[in-house]
């Protein structure tokens, strides 16, 4: 853990270094910072500054601007003219933390009391002033980055906040984004504040907002499905995150997921619904349910689409989401059926010079063919063996690759002794023994490959 320090025990080091030890100003104040570095402290949100020469405002635009905001907050009567000037402030406040160093212009607002500011704003505001509680909101998720922030914003009853906002049926599709956005950051790395939202029915709350037409283009809501079903918080043993993943499926959400991949997805937001699916797709039941409701019907046709328009985020999306959906074995016969082997292997001569695609596809075959020597035999009659040896010579570096193909490798040989040969003959020996010796990470799935081979000295 680091070291908490606050801001006056910075200043009143860095005065010691001038006063005590005869530093100038610039020494005093590298000298502070590299010390207490060493020492382990916290330095995210600390202003670097030389006490007297100039105050917080001056030293760091975000604290300007968050005084600014509190001072017009404060003083606002509700007028035109007042809430013009807040939102230019929220808007200001914004492109400081989300510029390139938003990071450290993050880290200060929240030492300053922006999370508790930004969130006291939205409890007042009203439900009509749509554009003043959009933009709070979009400041707010900007400042919510680690559990620090989070913990401040879930100590100011922020959930309870947003989930009355995002409750209050408005129509604007801005709001909506914006606060769905501050689901996601709120939730990040804190399972506290995951479990307040699953408390006060947030998934009731996204299934009636996916319902509605009108509102299916919030990107923002698949990404808050997808984090609130994140185990994410190295604080905590075991997460809650799988029971609410089964919540989310009993009301029906990856059925009104599958059909907005379907109808109404935007081709922006289907990387981050398909991420959401797979996030929820956490058994047996779930997998097959999803399928039962055209899910794999859709993934394909995304996938063909995708490899015609060579859009590769697209591609690795949907092929992650059917290798989840193809744990279930019953969903393995339907993707076969639907001559699945064919249309990913077609997707990799579209995308033969791009290893991620390729590491995907070979990643879904490998659970294809798990437990399965039809569908390892079948594999390796349509040419999945020879992708296995390409993707290893034509990706010598790429541990990762490497290893995949050795996975895919063992599958397709460890229950059909025919396909050994036909892997040994093309090569498939000297470069899985290459690729264990160049990549620590390969060793243990070359390892199983070169014994399900019925090589002798697999272990060399």
């Amino acid at each position: 853990m680091a070291i908490a320090i606050s801001q006056d025990a910075f200043d009143s080091m860095v005065r010691e270094n001038m006063e005590d030890l005869g530093m100038d100003p610039d020494e005093a104040l590298a000298d502070a910072v590299e010390a207490l570095t060493l020492q382990g402290a916290d330095l995210s949100g600390i202003i670097k500054r030389v006490p007297g020469e100039a105050d917080a405002a001056e030293v760091s635009p975000v604290v300007r601007v968050l005084d600014e905001l509190k001072a017009s907050h404060s003083a606002s009567g509700g007028s035109g003219k007042d809430l013009d000037r807040l939102i230019s402030l929220l808007d200001e406040f914004r492109a400081l933390c989300s510029s390139g160093e938003g990071s450290e212009n993050s880290a200060v607002a929240v030492r300053n009391g922006g999370v508790e500011a930004l969130v006291a704003l939205c409890a007042l505001a009203r439900i009509e002033q749509e554009m003043l509680l959009a933009s709070a909101l979009k400041a707010l998720s900007s400042v919510l980055r680690d559990v620090v922030s989070t913990e401040k914003f879930r100590q100011s009853e922020g959930p309870k906040i947003v989930m009355d906002i995002l409750k209050a049926d408005s129509e604007s599709s801005d709001l909506l984004d914006a606060g769905f956005s501050v689901v996601a950051a709120g939730s990040a790395g804190n399972e506290v504040v995951k479990e307040s939202f699953m408390d006060l029915k947030v998934h009731e709350l996204i299934l009636q907002v996916m319902r509605e037409k009108s509102k299916t283009n919030v990107q923002s809501l698949y990404v808050a499905v997808r984090v609130l079903l994140t185990p994410d918080d190295n604080r905590v043993v075991a997460s809650q995150v799988y029971g609410y993943s089964r919540r989310f499926a009993e009301i029906g959400i990856a059925e009104v997921l599958v059909s907005s991949l379907r109808e109404q997805v935007t081709p922006s937001s289907l990387p981050s619904a398909c991420a959401a699916l797979k996030a929820i797709a956490v058994n047996d039941e779930i997998c097959r349910s999803i399928s039962e409701n055209g899910g794999i019907d859709v993934l394909l046709q995304c996938i063909d689409e995708a490899g015609e328009h060579k859009n590769k985020v697209i591609a690795r999306s949907c092929c992650s989401l059917l290798s989840k959906l193809a744990a279930s074995d019953a969903n393995k016969s339907v993707i076969i059926q639907r001559r699945g082997f064919d249309r990913f292997l077609k997707l990799t001569s579209r995308f033969s010079e791009d290893p991620s695609i390729i590491q995907e596809v070979m990643y879904m075959v490998t659970v294809l063919t798990l437990r399965s020597p039809e569908n390892a035999a079948r594999a390796v009659e349509v040419g999945y063996g020879t992708l296995a040896i390409q993707a290893m010579q034509r990706f010598p570096s790429l541990g990762q690759t490497q290893k995949q193909a050795c996975l895919m490798i063992r599958n397709l040989v460890v229950r059909n002794p025919e396909n050994r040969t036909i892997l040994l003959n093309d090569g498939a020996e000297k470069l899985i023994r290459k690729a264990k010796m160049i990549h620590g990470s390969c060793k243990d799935a070359a390892t199983s490959a070169l014994r399900d081979l019925g090589l002798d000295n697999y272990n060399a």
